[in-house]
């Protein structure tokens, strides 16, 4: 099963409580999630494998590390997931960047693809898989089985707030994908939003609530 990272950093709860009040304006609510978002790949980015390099400082040469191991590939599902790029660009400057959209079929209610644009070399790099909310995980559920069917296999995915109804599917059905969350909330409302969440955070980022 995957383990599920729960991110308690003051930095980030402090910052994810101003997101959740529902009188912050889509300008701060963007600021918040850039910034919120380089805190935490800085944490989902820990493990990354390192080599020892010489180098010369202005005194000497010296060892020290460097990351090595695949590179970073970052795949924002649409559209609030776009909110989440910049801040990891700022701390991962040579990421590429992909794009995976999806609409629900109103007959089947399945996730549909329709639009997905993965870097050349995807299948060689760790992708992390980002959107603010993990509600019921349908949608990311479907877009991480979307990404793999592309013959990508080191998926990492990132969300602000997640319901246990979504971390559960996502586990069910993507066993080997971690889950690094900043908050998991109580539940889902009837409505499919997640309790007490912070509403459609595609809205409150673009400002069309």
């Amino acid at each position: 099963m995957s383990k599920v990272h729960i991110f308690d950093h003051p930095l980030i709860q402090h910052k994810l409580s101003i997101m959740r009040q529902k009188d912050t304006g889509c300008k701060e609510f963007r600021e918040l999630l850039d910034e919120i978002s380089m805190l935490m790949v800085y944490e989902v980015t820990r493990d990354l494998p390192t080599e020892d390099v010489e180098i010369e400082t202005p005194i000497c040469t010296m060892k020290t590390k460097t990351l090595a191991g695949k590179p970073i590939g970052i795949i924002p599902i649409l559209r609030a997931g776009l909110g989440m790029v910049n801040g990891i660009l700022n701390l991962i400057p040579n990421a590429k960047v992909g794009h995976i959209g999806l609409y629900r079929d109103p007959q089947t209610l399945e996730p549909v693809e329709y639009y997905c644009k993965l870097p050349d070399d995807a299948e060689h790099r760790q992708l992390i898989v980002l959107d603010p909310m993990l509600a019921t995980g349908g949608s990311a559920a479907a877009a991480i089985t979307f990404i793999k069917q592309r013959g990508c296999s080191n998926i990492r995915l990132v969300n602000l707030i997640a319901a246990p109804e979504g971390i559960a599917r996502v586990q069910k059905e993507h066993p080997d994908v971690d889950i690094y969350v900043a908050a998991c909330d109580e539940k889902l409302n009837d409505h499919g939003y997640i309790v007490p969440g912070l509403g459609d955070a595609g809205d409150r980022l673009f400002g069309t609530k």
